[in-house]
């Protein structure tokens, strides 16, 4: 999978117990991202629709999620032999050369050559076709793999990672046998619709500051466009997300609570997960009272690592450090709410695993 900040990782484990303890056949994903979390409910035999509002996470979400190798018959084989015929390209220098290897500097030249070529023959070989997403994320990761940064793609080292020197390598993804769906939308738009339907679960992982996902990951949105934009500053963003409309509600310190209020209410689930940590806008006993319409709210608390970038630090634009890291570690919070006896029996089975810790809001202290 691809370096994401964000990424639920180190929480797969505990939300695979929770979702498997809730008895659940259906879910929805409403901030996918990745997809792990998305994929670890469609190995337990959860039918899943993963949702995201970016290309990347949509593209992501096509191949891990609403792709099953099985049908049709012989498709993983084709896809097999694809990846291998598209890893046999000669490099041939495009966009991603000139912008993202010459102007700046988040692959080696010889890698971004190699990119462009892939790049542009499955759009011209896989249009249209169920390979187009699996063939398009297996570009996305091996890129992924050979990158000159610390995993955002706001900046890039000023000396090349020793995984840029490595060429270009595609790989099969690891496609997850069942049904699934990905929709690409905002969330805020979607819960409650009958595009979206009813579950027995959601998981809702929004986002936690103001920094936009096309934004961290403009390289990714760009790769999946196969466009040309107009790009801006040092780390070539395209222009287009200069444009204030195409800021999500998630973003905004005074939109976001009652963006995530409206979303929790309106989702048609009998059960409902939410993920937040202890360094975003809202507190652990907000979250508490944001859930509680819809039922018994119990929570989940885990140690974490902060994200690569948090750990090392802010630096001038010389490189030299400015200020110090305040903390290397963080609280990452999975609220549960919905019938008390399901609620009680997730959070039950997640504790008794050794996996995470219950935490009650301080009123209930």
């Amino acid at each position: 999978m691809i370096k994401y900040l964000g990424s639920k990782r180190r929480l797969v484990p505990a939300l695979a117990v929770l979702a498997s303890a809730s008895g659940a056949r259906s879910a929805l994903d409403l901030f996918t991202g990745t997809t792990r979390v998305a994929q670890a409910f469609k190995r337990l035999g959860i039918e899943v629709t993963a949702v995201d509002a970016t290309r990347c996470a949509h593209v992501l979400a096509r191949c891990y999620v609403a792709t099953d190798p099985d049908v049709p018959p012989g498709l993983a084989a084709e896809a097999d032999a694809a990846v291998a015929e598209l890893d046999r390209l000669p490099g041939r220098p495009g966009y991603v050369t000139e912008t993202f290897c010459r102007t700046a500097r988040y692959f080696h030249p010889d890698n971004g050559a190699r990119i462009d070529a892939v790049r542009a023959a499955i759009e011209e070989r896989y249009a249209g076709t169920p390979l187009w997403p699996v063939l398009l994320t297996s570009l996305l990761e091996a890129a992924d793999r050979v990158d000159s940064t610390t995993g955002l793609q706001m900046a890039y080292l000023k000396a090349w990672a020793p995984r840029a020197l490595r060429p270009l390598a595609l790989r099969l993804p690891e496609l997850v046998a069942g049904p699934g769906r990905a929709l690409r939308g905002d969330a805020l738009d979607l819960a409650g619709s009958a595009a979206l339907g009813a579950a027995d679960l959601a998981y809702l992982d929004p986002p936690y500051n103001q920094h936009r996902y096309e934004t961290n990951y403009h390289v990714w949105e760009t790769l999946v466009a196969g466009d040309a934009p107009d790009h801006y500053g040092v780390a070539c963003k395209r222009a287009d997300l200069r444009d204030p409309a195409g800021r999500s509600a998630f973003n905004g310190r005074r939109t976001m609570p009652g963006a995530l209020a409206a979303v929790v209410a309106a989702v048609v689930a009998e059960v409902v997960v939410l993920s937040y940590n202890d360094e975003s806008w809202l507190g652990i006993d907000e979250l508490f009272d944001l859930c509680a319409p819809r039922g018994h709210v119990a929570a989940l608390a885990f140690d974490s690592a902060r994200y690569v970038g948090a750990r090392i630090g802010i630096h001038d634009p010389s490189g030299r450090p400015v200020g110090r890291v305040s903390h290397l570690r963080n609280t990452e919070y999975l609220v549960v709410a919905g019938p008390r006896t399901r609620v009680q029996s997730m959070v039950a089975a997640v504790a008794e695993a050794g996996l995470g810790v219950p935490v009650r809001p301080a009123s209930l202290v």
